[in-house]
């Protein structure tokens, strides 16, 4: 099965690197804007930036296990990687899933190697934690996993049977 030449890979590995990119630029507008004063109200009530060096993991929890957060997160994209390598042809929902959850994961794990910590920006009025498009790109791939999981791995195994 010849992998890299096919567009549909193509799509997921840059939807990958996208994300990566994005989230890098949009850290370091974060640092170079919000750092210096803080805190921005984009949308009164609704959509706040807020400057944040994140030592933990989701909502500031474990605070500095540098180590065990690279390491959990090399194996989930590695993980991730083997998955999506394995089946990026039987699933686009799945496929789309792993690569949002990748790009995230290596957006996040970039901020841990270099500065031992995760720069987070985004504070919805509704949801208290402030988080960063890598955080989004994770919660939507693991949304779409589940709904995946929930409603369409079973079709996947009924035509894979039919074949």
């Amino acid at each position: 099965m010849k992998i890299w030449g096919d567009p549909l890979i193509v799509i997921y590995i840059c939807i990958i690197l996208l994300s990566v990119f994005l989230d890098q630029l949009f850290k370091y507008l974060a640092v170079i804007n919000l750092q210096p004063v803080g805190k921005i109200t984009a949308i009164p009530y609704v959509l706040d930036f807020v400057y944040v060096e994140n030592k933990g993991i989701a909502f500031g929890m474990f605070k500095d296990s540098r180590l065990l957060f690279i390491i959990t997160t090399l194996i989930v994209i590695v993980i991730f990687t083997v998955l999506l390598v394995k089946s990026w042809r039987k699933s686009k929902l799945f496929s789309l899933s792993a690569a949002l959850i990748i790009g995230g994961g290596i957006g996040n794990l970039i901020d841990r190697i270099r500065l031992s910590y995760v720069i987070d920006y985004l504070q919805l009025s509704f949801f208290g934690p402030v988080c960063n498009f890598a955080d989004y790109c994770i919660t939507a791939g693991t949304i779409m996993l589940i709904v995946y999981l929930l409603f369409f791995s079973n079709m996947d195994k009924k035509k894979k049977e039919l074949r």
